[in-house]
């Protein structure tokens, strides 16, 4: 009998597998990619979660030194430093596409804009920098 550490990584492994398979093999329209791709990353992030709790699950009550208090306020700082870095990376990604893509546009009217638009990118990158920051900064106090 497979063991459940093998049985979800071949779970995590299906749940990326299977949509591109599909795509690849002719699911090509539009709309039907947009579906199987966000079935995807709700099927690989589900999967990934859960095969966290279990994975680590039993390892935190199988240490018995640190109090389970102890335990999940560390957790719970690691994952608010994750999505700290995450989010701030995912919300400088948006804000420098946009902001990129119309400095390029007002570049391409107007060359005397190129400092003020740099500008208006950088600004967008500092967001990715901060979230990092504030990471490093949980992680130091856990």
């Amino acid at each position: 009998m497979l063991s459940v550490k093998i049985l979800l990584s071949i779970a995590l492994l299906l749940s990326i597998v299977i949509p591109f398979a599909a795509y690849a093999i002719g699911e090509k329209s539009r709309g039907r990619y947009k579906k199987a791709l966000a079935l995807n990353v709700i099927a690989f992030f589900g999967i990934l979660i859960i095969s966290q709790i279990v994975l680590f699950s039993s390892t935190a009550m199988a240490a018995g030194t640190a109090s389970s208090a102890d335990g999940l306020a560390r957790g719970l700082g690691y994952i608010g430093a994750a999505l700290a870095t995450g989010l701030s990376g995912i919300g400088g990604g948006i804000a420098v596409a946009n902001a990129a893509s119309a400095a390029l546009g007002a570049i391409s009217e107007d060359q005397s804009v190129l400092g003020k638009s740099l500008i208006f990118v950088g600004l967008a990158e500092g967001v990715c920098l901060y979230g990092f920051i504030i990471s490093f900064m949980i992680i130091g106090k856990v």
